[in-house]
């Protein structure tokens, strides 16, 4: 499936050697079509292990977990993750702003 190789490849990225001290932004897009999606297709289908609520909420708190829980250096590494979608463009200017400030720090 797509998340899953999504997965892969964040890992991949995440836990490369280059990056081992590298701050990391997790852009999770596309939010709309995951809250439309879950409405009429349970997270189950992607994660069999999943056992909460078919929401949005619960759903968008899972999968962030699912990526930032591939971080093995956690002590040294902060992920900020961020559920965008590209054609709201007050979501978009709140996410730049965040991202501004954690890039300054």
């Amino acid at each position: 499936s797509r998340m899953a190789e999504s997965l892969r490849l964040f890992d991949s990225i995440c836990n490369n050697n280059w990056f081992i001290n590298t701050s990391l932004i997790l852009f999770l897009n596309k939010k709309d079509l995951l809250a439309d999606k879950i409405r009429r297709i349970p997270l189950t289908v992607c994660f069999s292990e999943y056992k909460g609520q078919n929401t949005y909420e619960e759903a968008a708190v899972y999968i962030q977990r699912q990526f930032e829980d591939l971080n093995r250096n956690k002590e040294t590494k902060e992920i900020y993750s961020h559920f965008t979608c590209a054609t709201d463009t007050s979501n978009i200017q709140f996410v730049f702003d965040a991202v501004t400030d954690v890039i300054i720090q």
